[in-house]
């Protein structure tokens, strides 16, 4: 019995769509995390990029659990003495591009280096439900069904 190893021309690529309204950021980034890696296939391999490309509509819906959406900071550097910069969720939610909450969120669970920034590139996000990938016929995937945690009670 030898370890299964695929290589990169047997990689099949799926497409799915995730309807982030009133999904928890932090379940609904580890879901997509493992889909972009691959981990969902019984052919993952952790050096080849296997993962599916995922679509992620209303991400301006998704929602923080806990005071989150008041109190955490995201923090970013200028490269200037001095320069540290930061925003609250609300102020990224409410501005011009709330989809970085969600692409921040799953950034931060993919590994850092080559093969990350590769998996990276199959995420597409978008603030509102309309989407420009009707042609690639993608899949829907249900994750408030998945689990009851995974949406916000009231």
């Amino acid at each position: 019995m030898s370890t299964f190893m695929q290589k990169t021309a047997e990689v099949e690529k799926k497409w799915i769509l995730i309807d982030a309204e009133g999904l928890v950021v932090g379940r609904l980034a580890t879901i997509i995390a493992m889909h972009l890696r691959g981990k969902t296939k019984a052919t993952y391999t952790p050096h080849v990029d296997d993962g599916d490309n995922v679509i992620v509509i209303n991400a301006e819906k998704a929602v923080l659990t806990g005071k989150k959406y008041t109190d955490k900071k995201y923090y970013w550097h200028t490269g200037y003495p001095g320069g540290i910069k930061e925003r609250t969720a609300r102020q990224i939610i409410e501005g011009k591009f709330p989809e970085r909450v969600i692409e921040k969120a799953v950034e931060r669970m993919i590994p850092r280096g080559p093969l990350g920034r590769r998996q990276m590139k199959n995420l597409r996000v978008y603030a509102g439900s309309n989407h420009p990938h009707e042609a690639q016929q993608p899949v829907t995937l249900d994750v408030a069904k998945l689990n009851s945690k995974n949406t916000r009670s009231a």
